[in-house]
């Protein structure tokens, strides 16, 4: 391990920071009201309950040192100080001793504990140990896995863009994972019916499709500047395949520009955006 190597810059994010420090003290609060450590159940002759008061006021005392600590630390993370793994590991060893410092002399001069000072600060070095290094372990895996998640779709966002400037269109699953992606002039229509989506496409002048677990309303705000619109509660079509708009018997229809000859149907609903997009691109 690259001790001299900077940490990861989630680790002085001001929000994360918060969420350490809130974490922490939530912890230490549960861990000393049910471990008892520091000798609690014993340094007050009162009720469970006035117990669980004072003893966590005395532990909220004992986080403000991390307070401090990480304060200091994300004012030197803001003027660009780097922060190598190896002094963070220091800085955490720090605040383990000055939060055992506290609680050893608050059980001594306070409680009056009969135990020598190294017997003391041994037990509440282990204590303080736990107290901190298990929510601090928790949460630097919780952050680094929500950097990596964050990286990832930022990646994924920009391969995105990048194929829609090549004139191709994705398709995501209602998960958001990309299952399909087609050029936009091999496009034909999507039909809807409850979860799934089929999507009608020209392969090397064979009409094909492909099944996607998704809806119409979903897709439709992604699609739309493509020109892909919604024309009935189940279809939706790539207008720059339509050929015209007829009226028959059945309604207002949509035929494609292509052979076989395919024909989609116009509800009220959406005729008026259809008409405005056909005068527009005619």
């Amino acid at each position: 391990m690259d001790f001299s190597r900077p940490i990861p810059g989630y680790l002085v994010k001001k929000q994360n920071i918060v969420r350490l420090i809130l974490f922490t003290a939530a912890f230490a609060l549960v861990f000393i009201n049910i471990y008892s450590p520091f000798g609690v159940s014993s340094w007050f002759n009162i009720s469970k309950l006035e117990l669980l008061f004072y003893s966590s006021l005395v532990i909220l005392t004992g986080v403000l040192v991390v307070v401090i600590s990480r304060i200091i630390m994300y004012q030197l993370a803001k003027r660009d100080v780097k922060i190598s793994l190896g002094k963070y590991l220091i800085w955490i060893a720090i605040e383990i001793v000055s939060m055992s410092l506290f609680y050893t002399f608050y059980e001594l001069l306070i409680l009056k504990d009969p135990r020598s000072f190294e017997g003391a600060i041994k037990a509440s070095i282990q204590n303080t140990s736990l107290v901190l290094l298990l929510p601090y372990s928790t949460l630097w895996l919780y952050f680094s896995w929500k950097d990596n998640k964050e990286k990832l779709e930022e990646l994924k966002s920009e391969t995105d863009i990048s194929i829609e400037k090549k004139g191709m269109v994705i398709f995501n699953d209602d998960k958001g994972t990309m299952r399909l992606t087609l050029k936009l002039e091999d496009l034909l229509y999507l039909k809807g019916a409850d979860n799934y989506v089929t999507i009608y496409y020209n392969d090397h002048q064979k009409q094909e499709k492909f099944l996607l677990r998704n809806t119409l309303k979903q897709l439709e705000e992604s699609l739309r500047p493509h020109d892909i619109i919604r024309c009935h509660r189940s279809y939706m079509i790539n207008f720059n395949k339509v050929k015209l708009i007829e009226r028959s018997k059945e309604g207002l229809r949509i035929r494609l520009d292509v052979l076989p000859v395919i024909e989609i149907p116009i509800s009220k609903t959406y005729s008026s955006e259809v008409f405005t997009l056909f005068e527009r691109n005619g």
